[in-house]
């Protein structure tokens, strides 16, 4: 008899976007000619970069040759890709890498849920609340989560992050082991300046605490004095694993490709306090469950720091940011509350009149035909909130916007 892992048990029944699309289609049952525009889930719009494009036929044709053909390639990633990342995105800032320490993947969502595996059970984690969902259910799986309870996690410690606060959390009131944070934030497009941010890596210092810092927004940053890397930070490579993601800066999405940064000067420990590198184990983990990035989608991500690439995908950030302009002038002309979408592709909205996320998501789905993401879905503290997101057409943002005024003002 095969027994589960129980854990699975605990988690809610549905994912939250797959909560979504199931209202969605419900109301596309009952109002089929109804034209919906989608500003919820942060999938891209924009098509692929030429200069990626290009690069991945080209890969393609070597994989149809006897002499360029690639077969299984290094787990780790290949290393054109690797120095290609080291160069662009780590040197250029004055942060020094090793290849070593530097794993490409199928993706910053796979790489943060699976990171996991090379940490004890037991460990105690906090997160930043409203929280991308992955980072919490990934922990339910593995047992670190505890129960369920009036929408919290027992053993999760909640760093609220409101308008109280400015959206800049505290220090957690209690110790904990791991602890995620993400910057530009998803879901609230929120920010930490530099001085914020190295608040957080003392405290990690002084506590040997384990920051988990997705960093996949990155790229959309205007505000010069905004860090792109927790590595900017003095003392950061000691205890902070870093995940980045081609999928919104290149347009990804659906070809799969980031990568994990994990330092060799990091160390977690066993229980007898037996220092380990978290890099070994990860590079054993990865050697072990993962077969590694095909070489045509590591040919085309290579392509996005080639001259052309990075001009390509500077134009598309553009655009989506242009997007948020647009909106953000929208939505505030609409006299509503607004945050993010400054330095991220996100805009959290307060909802209006007191009313809860949900019934704000229902209000404009069947009365402006507007799809968002309920705030609650990202935890207790998105309560009252909807995330809407700059991935769509300009057409329909802008139509969105008209909607919007029509039926607010």
């Amino acid at each position: 008899m095969a027994l589960i892992n129980e854990h699975y048990m605990k988690l809610p029944n549905n994912y939250l976007f797959s909560d979504i699309a199931k209202k969605i289609n419900s109301f596309k049952v009952t109002h089929p000619k109804e034209k919906i525009i989608r500003l919820g889930i942060g999938d891209v719009t924009q098509p692929l970069p030429a200069a990626v494009r290009e690069a991945m036929h080209k890969a393609v044709d070597d994989m149809g040759s006897k002499e360029t053909f690639h077969g299984y390639g290094p787990e780790q990633g290949y290393s054109f890709l690797i120095d290609a990342i080291i160069k662009n995105d780590y040197a250029s800032r004055g942060i020094t890498l090793e290849p070593g320490e530097v794993f490409v993947s199928d993706g910053a969502k796979s790489d943060t849920g699976n990171i996991g595996d090379i940490l004890r059970h037991d460990n105690s984690i906090g997160v930043t609340d409203p929280v991308y969902p992955v980072y919490i259910d990934s922990n339910v799986m593995s047992g670190r989560a505890g129960i369920l309870e009036n929408g919290k996690w027992s053993d999760v410690v909640y760093i609220p992050c409101t308008e109280e606060n400015h959206f800049i959390p505290d220090l957690p009131s209690r110790r904990v082991d791991i602890l995620y944070l993400c910057y530009p934030n998803n879901p609230t497009g929120t920010t930490l300046t530099k001085e914020e941010l190295k608040k957080w890596v003392n405290y990690a210092l002084a506590n040997d605490v384990l920051i988990m810092y997705d960093a996949a927004y990155e790229a959309y940053i205007q505000d010069p004095a905004i860090p792109h890397s927790i590595y900017e930070i003095k003392g950061a490579k000691k205890v902070a694993i870093e995940f980045r993601s081609f999928s919104k800066t290149a347009g990804f999405t659906g070809i799969r490709c980031g990568y994990t940064v994990v330092p060799k000067e990091l160390n977690g420990f066993t229980l007898d306090g037996q220092r380990v590198q978290l890099n070994k184990l990860w590079n054993r983990r990865q050697s072990t469950k993962f077969n590694g990035t095909s070489y045509i989608t590591q040919r085309g991500a290579e392509a996005v720091y080639s001259p052309e690439g990075k001009a390509q995908v500077k134009e598309i950030i553009n655009y989506y940011m242009t997007n948020a302009r647009i909106m953000k002038e929208g939505l505030l002309e609409c006299g509503l509350h607004i945050y993010g979408g400054d330095n991220a592709p996100y805009l959290w909205i307060k909802t209006p009149h007191g009313l809860s996320s949900w019934k704000f998501f229902k209000k404009l789905l069947y009365e402006v035909n507007i799809v968002g993401t309920p705030g609650v879905g990202f935890g207790p503290s998105g309560e009252g909130y909807l995330r809407l997101t700059a991935f769509g057409d300009r057409e329909d943002t802008l139509e969105a916007m008209t909607r919007l005024k029509k039926w607010l003002l």
